[in-house]
């Protein structure tokens, strides 16, 4: 089953984790110095927050797998409806180790689809992502998002 997940940008940490654990009626399950994640279960959503990158607010919206199939299916979506795709791959970002991918809705919200396959102690082992200013593992673009390829000139780099 899909988890939906909305990551945001918050100036004060504190003052968020305080104010969304009384909305959401729940503590968070993951609290870092520079970020916090509840994961609920009603509704069933992956809420993260953080104070790295440009002005608060939602930096990107997503789909969180279960499972590989699940996250090939939501590829597969993409590629039929020949959407912008970029592929991370196995990559580590938000305190975890994931395989996803990135596309990009006709308004240019940044949609993020993958699946976790474990934990890890840093926010992102990639130099560049724990320097950088966004919360996406991707190489930013100026607007702070993933910079993304059209599909067909996506599937033949690398």
């Amino acid at each position: 089953m899909n988890r939906f997940h909305v990551h945001a940008h918050v100036e004060d940490l504190q003052a968020s984790i305080a104010f969304y654990s009384k909305m959401f009626a729940a503590e968070p399950t993951r609290i870092e110095s520079d970020y916090a994640k509840w994961m609920l279960e009603d509704p069933r959503i992956n809420f993260a927050i953080s104070t790295r990158g440009g002005k608060p607010g939602v930096d990107h919206l997503g789909i969180q797998t279960d499972t590989e199939a699940e996250l090939a299916e939501l590829k597969a979506r993409a590629k039929a409806a020949d959407l912008a795709l970029l592929d991370e791959g196995e990559t580590t970002c938000c305190y975890a180790r994931s395989e996803k991918h990135w596309v990009t809705d006709p308004q240019g919200i940044a949609w993020e689809h993958f699946h976790t396959l474990d934990s890890i102690p840093v926010f992102s082992e990639k130099a560049a992502a724990a320097a950088g200013a966004s919360a996406c593992c991707a190489a930013p673009a100026a607007n702070g998002r993933p910079d993304l390829v059209p599909l067909k000139q996506a599937s033949s780099c690398c």
